[in-house]
């Protein structure tokens, strides 16, 4: 049996005088309540309550064991307070990486709305197409436009990017029209590669017609 429980429980059943009262604000029947106390003495080895059928009254180990268990249950709901949502106060350096082009456009923006959201955190905010170890080199955080290699970093999907494959109205009339994915092979093509030398390619979805 859960001994958080049983502790909430005592100081339930404490705090509104009998075991009906307590079952009825926790919405469980009287007996299990009685369970949870019988389970508590038996582990304790002391009784804590004296039950009638009348009324409940402490024991003195009950009323001293009743101020730590009050002090407790305090501290954990203070505990869970500070760190739910909006409870967290951030604080500290935040060190990010971002591809340069997509990071100036997307990234950098944000970063004074969130310095005005967090006023104790400080950002370095690092732009650059070179792939960033991240762990290597402190980095906290990295913005990137891919799948993210199997390890132990945490990726979180933001959106989907959408590439095409353009061709400038000259080349087309000097060199033709591809008119399938496949023919893409006789054309020359700029493909963009990062300082790894890590090709990022690109898939193609074939549908009735083809365009440029």
């Amino acid at each position: 049996m859960d001994k958080l429980k049983q502790i909430e429980s005592f100081v339930s059943v404490v705090a509104r005088g009998s075991l009906t009262a307590a079952a009825r604000a926790e919405g469980v029947a009287p007996a299990i309540m009685g369970r949870r106390l019988d389970a508590l003495e038996e582990r304790l080895g002391v009784k804590l309550l004296v039950r009638t059928t009348r009324r409940i009254t402490l024991t003195h180990e009950g009323s001293a064991f009743l101020e730590d268990c009050q002090r407790l249950l305090a501290d954990l709901a203070n505990a869970e307070a500070s760190v739910s949502a909006g409870g967290v106060k951030a604080s500290g350096h935040l060190r990010i990486t971002a591809p340069a082009g997509f990071g100036r456009r997307h990234v950098a923006p944000l970063v004074t709305k969130f310095r005005e959201q967090h006023a104790d955190v400080t950002i370095t905010l690092n732009l650059s197409d070179r792939v960033v170890d991240l762990a290597a080199e402190g980095f906290d955080c990295a913005v990137r436009v891919g799948d993210l290699p199997d390890s132990s970093l945490v990726s979180v999907r933001m959106a989907d990017n959408r590439r095409l494959c353009v061709a400038t109205p000259r080349y087309l009339q000097r060199h033709g029209t591809p008119q399938h994915p496949g023919e893409l092979a006789k054309f020359d093509c700029l493909t963009l590669s990062s300082d790894a030398s890590q090709t990022r390619a690109g898939r193609f979805w074939w549908r009735a017609s083809w365009c440029i």
